[in-house]
């Protein structure tokens, strides 16, 4: 007969401290998550100063980046080998003018593609005869080269440009800012320009590399010198040459415009103005961005109300977990993941409304959307600081509560 051996009781050992079993993180997320459902309304109020916060930061980032990309997709269309030159001052603060020979001089420069020029006339361009003279609306007259359509790889929305017939005859292209400042939208009406009629027969595109063409009617050479007492005298030169030669032409056009007096030449790069404008985009966001940061600080201490008043609230449900086993540090971690899902749960709504208004608002304005994802992921990481920090001194404050206190006050 064989005897058998005892089974020693299951329990705890006599000397040795329990060890507490250790929550998941899908456990630490059910119950934080448990713990936001009970309260939704005061969670998406809470939720929404997040999502205010970081809407607000991802739409004016994005919206600048849109707008630097349209600007910098205008460089690239337009070029940056366009130059111009205008007269500067004489030695003595006088108005310098460019010899009636500088556009021929120009045009001898080896890299040189193409180059033309306009001269500002000493008239106004007005709907009729009627209209006061001293009512020019911001509008200007110039003459025109044939070329400068071709130089300023300009085009016409309405009828034509000027060419060899057109130049000598009182005809007339305007601009497109001219051309809506005078309410005129197609070609064959006539306009009144020093003291005769001129008709329109084209009117241009939008010029972003000359806005000054956009505000000005034009009209040859030759009929300006003949009937609006035109002195021939070109007062803008437009010249593209090859990329790799813009520099070295840069250098030499004031000494081949004006030979004698190159220091009251002056040359400069239209596209220089798009390319400052795309690099300042961000000048004004800096102060943008600091609302949000205000946005989302308020939207922080919202977040942080809201985890004090759980754990008030709360108090039997922390004595109960407590009494039967949970750590302090459970507790901890409990309301540290509550905070970080109730932060989580606005940063990512205002990540998705600062989307939308970014898209929004660059495709009103034919801008390419664009949402950098350094933009996102600053937006992820804010939300967590935010989460994190809001939610340390509730959780700290629920871990220190012991068992009998919180039964005893609930």
């Amino acid at each position: 007969m064989t005897r058998e051996r005892p089974v020693p009781a299951r329990g705890p050992v006599p000397g040795r401290r329990p060890v507490p079993a250790r929550l998941r993180p899908s456990d630490v997320l059910r119950v934080g998550a448990s713990g936001l459902r009970t309260r939704p309304t005061r969670v998406i109020l809470s939720a929404l100063g997040i999502a205010i916060g970081i809407a607000t930061m991802i739409a004016v980032i994005g919206i600048s980046s849109s707008s630097r990309e349209q600007l910098l997709r205008q460089l690239d269309r337009l070029g940056t080998n366009l130059l111009t030159v205008s007269p500067g001052q004489t030695m003595f603060g006088e108005e310098a003018r460019l010899p009636t020979t500088a556009l021929d001089m120009v045009e001898r420069i080896g890299p040189v593609r193409t180059a033309s020029a306009t001269g500002a006339v000493g008239t106004g361009v007005r709907r009729t005869d009627r209209i006061p003279e001293a009512v020019t609306g911001g509008l200007t007259v110039q003459a025109a080269t044939t070329g400068l359509l071709t130089t300023l790889e300009g085009g016409v929305a309405e009828g034509t440009w000027l060419n060899a017939a057109t130049e000598r005859q009182p005809a007339v292209v305007l601009g497109s800012t001219a051309a809506e400042r005078l309410g005129i939208t197609r070609t064959g009406v006539r306009v009144w320009m020093g003291d005769r009629w001129f008709t329109v027969i084209g009117i241009l595109k939008p010029m972003p590399l000359a806005p000054e063409i956009e505000r000005s009617a034009l009209v040859g050479f030759p009929v300006a010198e003949r009937l609006l007492g035109f002195d021939g005298h070109p007062t803008t030169i437009y010249e593209r040459s090859e990329e790799e030669a813009v520099e070295a032409v840069r250098a030499v056009l004031p000494r081949t415009v004006n030979p004698e007096n190159p220091g009251e030449v002056q040359v400069s790069r239209p596209s220089d103005a798009l390319a400052a404008r795309a690099a300042a985009a961000g000048a004004f966001t800096s102060l943008l961005l600091g609302l949000g940061a205000v946005a989302l600080l308020v939207g922080g201490v919202g977040v942080a109300n809201t985890m004090v008043i759980s754990v008030l609230e709360r108090r039997r449900e922390i004595g109960l977990r407590r009494s039967l086993g949970a750590t302090r540090g459970q507790v901890r971690v409990q309301f540290l993941a509550e905070s970080l899902l109730l932060s989580a749960l606005g940063g990512v709504a205002g990540t998705a409304l600062g989307a939308l208004a970014t898209a929004g608002y660059a495709l009103s304005r034919d801008w390419p959307p664009v949402v950098p994802p350094w933009a996102v992921g600053g937006a992820v990481g804010a939300t967590l600081l935010i989460g994190t920090v809001a939610g340390i001194y509730p959780a700290m404050r629920a871990a220190r509560m012991s068992p009998t206190a919180a039964l005893s006050t609930a």
